[in-house]
């Protein structure tokens, strides 16, 4: 039997096979969804592989705990910059540290001896540090002290008080309290104190440095100075110790009858040390050039001066002293120029905080240069100036002012007649009430 066949159609059938495309296609699709998700949740993560596999991947987050480790590595090698930026770095990844908060704090206090914004945050971070645990006595060493160096001495003494009733064998505590005793003017309990410290901690060289100021202030000075030879010794690598050694120097020279030279040379070994380990410390290089301005050698102290403003053009100090140099050296154009440079930085702060001799000794400058109208109106200014913080008339800053003023009466044409500034009258007493 023949079968006939329609040879017009497939010879196999095409249904199972499209079925099976659809449902290829399907799948597809569902895969290249499912990679677009998964890429989508993963990007971060996929790309940082990317970039490993080419070596441009950043560097992974380091720990909090290598984070501060680094940072006290930094602050024992003396460089409290990088110790702040890394400590700060931990603070923020554990805010309720508080050996973090307490390292910090101590390093924040240490800068502000050149940034006093410093002491706020300082007094910040050890509130924060008492709010993660009430019971460490750390928060209030750090409170207390950074209260104190900010001018609020008196209230720093109870937050002290207060840590000492957590701990009455905290070595810092007795510090802080050394400190705001002596700023409050008792000298009696601010030694007590600081003897207090070293007793439970003859270690810590913020104990004998503490100890030393409150010495300063009672005239005993060869003590004073074995306490901070004591602290260098404790922090070789730090340098604020050692810019307080070398004030006590210059601080003995000038009491010296005999002219104070080995102490003076002492001082400028001393600010040579900080050098040797920090070359490109502008204090230090202002603290020499304003040693040798009292020595009376205004032309190497210029020189030092303007090594300190190669590396820092807008600090203060330096160009007080070295307009002063320059003023010393009769060069007035010169002084005027560094005196108002100086006037301008001055003027971000309050006024009463302003260095009243970057306006004076421009004052003078312009009598020299004979600019009288210039030379009345800045020491005008500068009287001002001096009675927003002292009231005494005996003030040397005041009657040098005053001196200048009267060099322009009766030098100056058409300032005879000009009235000089009087001494401001004593506050009168009142009355005393009827029945007291």
């Amino acid at each position: 039997m023949q079968i006939k066949r329609d040879y017009s159609q497939p010879f196999f059938s095409d249904r199972r096979r499209r079925h099976g495309i659809w449902r290829w296609l399907v799948l597809y699709v569902v895969i290249i969804i499912g990679f677009l998700f998964f890429v989508d949740n993963n990007f971060s993560a996929l790309q940082l592989l990317a970039l490993s596999a080419v070596g441009q991947a950043p560097p992974p987050t380091p720990f909090a705990s290598d984070l501060a480790n680094q940072g006290m590595q930094d602050y024992a090698a003396g460089d409290l910059q990088g110790a702040h930026d890394f400590l700060k770095r931990a603070v923020m990844q554990q805010p309720t540290n508080v050996d973090y908060l307490y390292n910090y704090g101590r390093t924040l206090i240490e800068l502000g001896a050149d940034d006093d914004t410093l002491y706020a945050e300082a007094v910040q971070i050890g509130e924060q540090a008492i709010e993660a645990n009430p019971n460490d006595p750390r928060g209030y060493a750090i409170k207390a002290k950074a209260m104190d160096l900010n001018g609020d001495s008196a209230n720093a003494v109870p937050v002290g008080q207060a840590g000492l009733q957590v701990d009455r064998n905290f070595a810092p505590l007795y510090s802080a309290l050394s400190g705001a005793y002596r700023d409050i003017n008792r000298y009696d309990v601010a030694i007590q104190s600081a003897e207090q410290a070293i007793k439970l901690d003859p270690s810590d060289p913020d104990a004998h440095r503490v100890y030393a100021l409150a010495l300063i202030w009672v005239g005993r000075n060869d003590e004073a100075l074995d306490q901070l030879q004591q602290a260098v010794g404790l922090a070789p690598n730090l340098a604020p110790p050692y810019f307080e050694l070398a004030s006590m120097y210059r601080t003995m020279a000038v009491q010296d009858p005999n002219g104070g030279t080995n102490d003076y040379e002492l001082a400028v070994a001393t600010y040579e040390k900080i050098l040797a380990m920090q070359p490109q410390n502008s204090k230090a290089f202002q603290r020499l050039c304003s040693t040798y301005i009292e020595i009376g050698d205004f032309q190497r102290g210029q020189g030092y001066c303007e090594d300190s403003l190669a590396i820092d053009p807008n600090f203060p100090d330096a160009l007080r002293d070295l307009g002063h140099a320059e003023y010393s050296q009769r060069n007035y154009e010169g002084a005027i120029e560094e005196f108002t440079k100086c006037a301008q930085v001055e003027s971000t702060r309050a006024e009463a905080d302003q260095d009243i001799e970057c306006f004076y000794l421009r004052g003078l400058s312009y009598y020299y240069l004979g600019d009288c109208q210039q030379a009345w109106d800045t020491l005008t200014d500068s009287v001002n100036r001096v009675r927003l913080t002292s009231s005494d008339p005996n003030n040397p800053v005041l009657q040098n002012t005053v001196h200048g003023l009267q060099l322009v009466t009766q030098n100056c044409s058409g300032f005879g007649g000009r009235a000089l500034p009087t001494p401001i009258p004593p506050t009168a007493i009142p009355p005393t009430p009827i029945g007291g």
